[in-house]
């Protein structure tokens, strides 16, 4: 009866407009939602900005009022008009082409190859109960120890140096991946078997969505320590090019100007590679993009 009666009372001129009343306030209050959704997108963005430009307007005012050393700490703008001429006579595109060209092959093989291991890994007991031990054993070792092998072995070449970064990022990727496998619902694992997807239908759809969050978490982790390695393999004697060369010259003549610009574009690569990163996990998760 309560029922019967509930609904005789929506039907009713009051009860339409009771209704009409709680729908309009759902409305006013999406409303309000999105305006402070997009009231703090443009605050953050204002300080995104704004926040890198003080702090560097800050370092000019104190190098020119010798506040702080200028010898150590040149002001940005001898940086900027710096790094203007070196790309004008080349020598700018003469360091950072060798060291994205290790970084794009390294780490990109490294990844790929690291996500692939990892997927196996997680999805396979025996596979994971053969290699997990010895993966875990050789994660922690420094990479940077191991490149004094790599030159013994292949010499003062290119290899070593893209072998270390295809290392660094094979370890992050595998471990990443294989926790992404690991962390699927089994919920999920069952509703695709009841739906009779098996074999690598089971792989291709709730496998492979399901660690992918996870795969690219280790993508922007591994991005940052590559970005590192192949900076401190570039310090050693084997190298006469990269950023990481650069920069070690620069302190070895002292011209801190030519310095600083190496630390500038070497943040540039590793800011564009993550920005790039996260725009391609939005395009290639959509389910990820209110998060």
């Amino acid at each position: 009866m309560s029922t019967i009666e509930n609904r005789e009372t929506e039907q009713s001129p009051a009860g339409q407009g009771v209704a009409d009343e709680r729908a309009e306030r759902t409305l006013v209050a999406a409303r309000a939602h999105r305006s402070r959704e997009s009231r703090l997108r443009t605050r953050d963005l204002v300080l995104s900005i704004a926040a890198p430009i003080v702090l560097v307007l800050l370092w000019e005012v104190c190098a020119r009022l010798l506040i702080i050393d200028p010898r150590f700490f040149p002001p940005p703008t001898t940086i900027l008009m710096a790094l203007g001429e070196m790309a004008l006579d080349g020598e700018l595109w003469q360091h950072t082409g060798p060291t994205l060209l290790r970084l794009l092959v390294g780490g990109g093989l490294g990844a790929l190859s690291g996500i692939v291991v990892g997927l196996l890994m997680g999805s396979s007991r025996a596979l994971n109960a053969a290699f997990g031990p010895l993966f875990s054993a050789l994660y922690p070792l420094p990479k940077i120890a191991i490149f004094p092998i790599l030159l013994m072995i292949f010499g003062p070449t290119e290899l070593p140096k893209i072998i270390a970064v295809f290392i660094t990022t094979f370890f992050v990727m595998q471990i990443a991946t294989v926790s992404g496998v690991w962390a699927i619902d089994r919920q999920l694992l069952e509703a695709g078997t009841a739906y009779g997807a098996t074999g690598f239908a089971r792989f291709r759809f709730v496998v492979l969505p399901g660690a992918m969050p996870f795969v690219f978490s280790g993508l922007k982790t591994a991005t940052g320590t590559a970005v590192v390695v192949v900076t401190a393999v570039e310090f050693t004697g084997a190298s006469t090019t990269g950023l990481g060369y650069l920069i070690w010259n620069s302190w070895q003549l002292f011209i801190p100007e030519k310095l600083y610009v190496g630390l500038l574009v070497i943040g540039i690569i590793g800011a564009a590679l993550t920005t790039l990163l996260s725009r391609s996990e939005k395009l290639l998760l959509p389910w990820r993009r209110s998060a």
